[in-house]
């Protein structure tokens, strides 16, 4: 989809009584089109904005009804030799009858059954292959051939001329009309065999880009058929009903079998499962989900019955959210797309200037022969079609971002694909993203003879209750190491400072180092211990039995498992600054920063000093990525090159700041999607190179008087051929 408007419809002020209608345009398969009906459509009084899609054939028109009609709109629409129906998202191509949605390929076959036909009946009449192919007159056509190649030109050119026609009138050449005028100069010539070929192969390029195209049609599509259409749902009588999605609101109860798709996104009611995440978040690995865990609309049921609370209507689930974005990634076009279709703009006349000067002017000054240079200025008419340049971008761009997708990678456009090629410099969020987000244990140190174990133990006692993040990480740190927790008496929170409880008829406590100097006598060895644990950021949670000191616990934000293999790939990828920008103290920061290998860091920082930081990296020339959960981060995200959300399931701030939302929290998603971004801006370049460097060679070949116009067209679609599977070779997935 392309969302660019011409200059003069962006002029125009927004009405607040404007409208918006959307049709379906059956023609709409490229930028070609959309350039056609951007100046028909475009230049009309009364429209305020034009939105394409063409990977569903739809236009979408924003008018003001006090200036302009529907009417109106429709015939601008045929002005561009195209037909428009109105829009229906239940509509189908199955709904139209076969003839029309293939009428394409009905054509081709048409015209290449005729060439062939015409072909081998000039063979058999001339008595040679080589005079029936040759130019110049050295054989005459026979009438019955004359007439095959005469249904082939027809055929090859029945979609072509009304928009060549369209074309002519607004006088913006394009491809049609150079096809036009090289078949019409073929035939003036009496070159018959070669006019219909031309219109045939001409015609078999615009079927190989409309299959082209529909192939990237129908990767999206397999987005959009994650979901199912119909739920069971349970009412408060335990009776089970089929419905439709559509018509269920959040706090219905739905059941999910196993093998089946999750219909709504939803909150585990009962039962216990796992699920396969793969369609939204690329994860590999089923993930277990049980009472009072979120599930998504698309994801699959695997081991285990589910019953789930809708938390989302259908509309404004996970899934429909990433459709969105995917739709709303092709109106972000790329740096290489734009500068393409601006040069298509000004390269098409020009080649029309330059191909009539050849055919004209060495006639006039030289006094040669018209019809040889008449010849050669239409080989270089039909070489210097710009089909394959003209999709060479977008067919790469819209594999890429649709790869992309399926790895759980959102993308909100083309030219953040490629911003991320050129990423010099990335700043990392710590907490969530460098880190779980979660406090964990890291270490133990019994003291006075005590174990391990029995400081585990006695702390986990007496954070029995405690509903805080610190004793959430003992208890379970206990429970890692198998170790059961002793009955407790008079448990009592004390306030900023830690618990104490009655173990086996003696006072225990736990808590910061402060509770220490109220409730112990300390020793220079755990006083120097609890200094050398801070140092190495971790939470110092001392436990004490009466008063004594048996043990410390180093409690720490714990840092991802893939986070330094993460910044150590980046590194091979040639990321030149990677630096963590954290609202924890130095201490912190600089352990993690020593842990994960990177170049620099910023401890202590608000939201307004990642924003001051990361622009002063943009100030210094450097193309930097930020990377944040997409909340305290959204001002930095929204100042940085390219801002990446992490785990944005849930999360519509960072969908909404992010220019890449990643919908899971896997931190390889990152260098994965540089090494894909910078695949991308390669296989852009090899196509305009390949694209670009063919006509050049043909133009060569048509000034001496070695090329074809069947050789011209032949290369041309060879060209668009190459561009097309080069481009969609991005569907798989790229490695790192």
């Amino acid at each position: 989809m392309t969302g660019n408007t011409p200059d003069s419809v962006k002029e125009r002020p927004h009405s607040a009584s404007s409208r918006s209608v959307q049709y379906r345009v059956a023609e709409l398969d490229c930028a070609e089109e959309v350039r056609q009906l951007e100046q028909s459509v475009g230049r009309l009084a009364g429209i305020v904005d034009l939105k394409f899609d063409i990977f569903k054939s739809r236009i979408t028109v924003a008018f003001d009804p006090d200036v302009i009609s529907k009417d109106d709109i429709l015939a601008g629409i045929a002005d561009a030799g195209m037909n428009a129906e109105p829009w229906s998202e239940t509509a189908s191509s199955e709904a139209a009858p076969w003839w029309r949605t293939h009428l394409q390929l009905l054509l081709t076959v048409l015209s290449a059954a005729s060439l062939l036909t015409g072909l081998s009946l000039h063979v058999f009449s001339s008595g040679s292959l080589l005079s029936a192919l040759g130019h110049g007159g050295t054989s005459v056509v026979p009438l019955a051939s004359r007439a095959l190649y005469t249904i082939a030109i027809l055929s090859g050119l029945w979609l072509v001329v009304p928009k060549a026609w369209a074309s002519l009138r607004r006088l913006r050449p394009d491809m049609n009309l150079l096809m036009t005028v090289a078949v019409s100069g073929a035939i003036a010539l009496g070159e018959w065999f070669e006019a219909a070929t031309v219109s045939c192969l001409f015609c078999l390029a615009l079927l190989l880009e409309h299959w082209s195209m529909g192939r990237a049609r129908r990767a999206i599509s397999a987005l959009m058929d994650l979901s199912p259409t119909t739920a069971r749902c349970v009412d408060a009588a335990g009776n089970i009903a089929v419905v439709a999605v559509e018509e269920l609101a959040p706090g219905r109860v739905i059941i999910v079998a196993p093998g089946e798709k999750i219909p709504l996104d939803g909150e585990v009611f009962t039962g216990e499962s796992s699920v396969n995440e793969a369609p939204i978040t690329g994860e590999s690995m089923p993930v277990s989900k049980r009472q009072g865990d979120q599930v998504y609309a698309g994801t699959i049921n695997v081991d285990g019955t589910l019953q789930c609370t809708v938390t989302h209507a259908a509309a404004d689930s996970t899934l429909a959210g990433i459709l969105h974005l995917v739709e709303e990634a092709q109106a972000a076009r790329a740096p290489s797309q734009q500068w393409v279709e601006r040069f298509a703009h000004y390269y098409t006349p020009a080649m029309m200037v330059f191909a009539l000067a050849l055919a004209v002017l060495p006639p006039l000054v030289a006094g040669v022969a018209w019809e040889p240079w008449i010849y050669r200025g239409l080989v270089v008419l039909v070489i210097a079609c710009p089909c394959a340049l003209v999709i060479s971008t977008p067919v790469s761009i819209v594999s890429a971002l649709t790869a992309s997708s399926r790895q759980g990678v959102l993308i909100k456009g083309g030219r953040y694909l490629e911003a991320c090629a050129a990423l010099r410099a990335i700043a990392f969020d710590k907490t969530g993203t460098l880190t779980e987000g979660r406090p964990e244990v890291q270490t133990v140190l019994p003291v006075d003879g005590f174990t391990r174990d029995d400081v585990l133990a006695l702390a986990a006692a007496v954070e029995s209750h405690s509903s805080h993040p610190l004793a959430h990480a003992i208890r379970e740190a206990a429970e890692r190491a198998d170790v059961s927790p002793p009955p407790i008496d008079e448990q009592r929170l004390l306030s900023g400072r830690g618990a104490e409880a009655v173990v086996h008829g003696e006072l225990c406590w736990i808590g910061s180092h402060r509770l220490v100097h109220e409730r112990a006598d300390e020793s220079p060895a755990v006083h120097d211990s609890a200094l050398a644990l801070a140092d190495a950021g971790h939470s110092v949670v001392a436990v004490g039995r009466r008063r004594s000191v048996i043990g410390l616990i180093g409690v720490a934000d714990a840092v991802r498992e893939d986070a330094a293999a993460v910044i150590a790939t980046l590194h091979r990828q040639r990321i030149d600054r990677v630096e963590m920008l954290t609202g924890d103290n130095e201490p912190t920061a600089r352990s993690i920063a020593a842990q994960l290998g990177l170049d620099t860091f910023h401890a202590e920082c608000f939201p307004e000093d990642k924003l001051r930081l990361v622009r002063n990296l943009e100030q210094e020339g450097v193309t930097v990525g930020m990377v944040g959960d997409g909340v305290n981060d959204a001002p930095a995200l929204a100042a940085a090159t390219v801002g990446v959300a992490m785990g944005a399931i849930g999360t519509d701030a960072a969908i909404e700041t992010a220019d890449v939302a990643l919908m899971s929290d896997d931190l390889t998603r990152i260098p994965w999607l540089i090494a894909h971004a910078r695949r991308t801006l390669a296989v852009v370049r090899q196509n305009i190179g390949f694209a670009l460097g063919i006509k050049f060679v043909f133009v060569l070949l048509a000034l001496v008087g070695l090329a074809s116009l069947w050789m011209a067209i032949a290369a041309d679609m060879g060209a668009s051929l190459l561009v097309i599977f080069n481009g969609l070779r991005l569907l798989r997935s790229a490695s790192v």
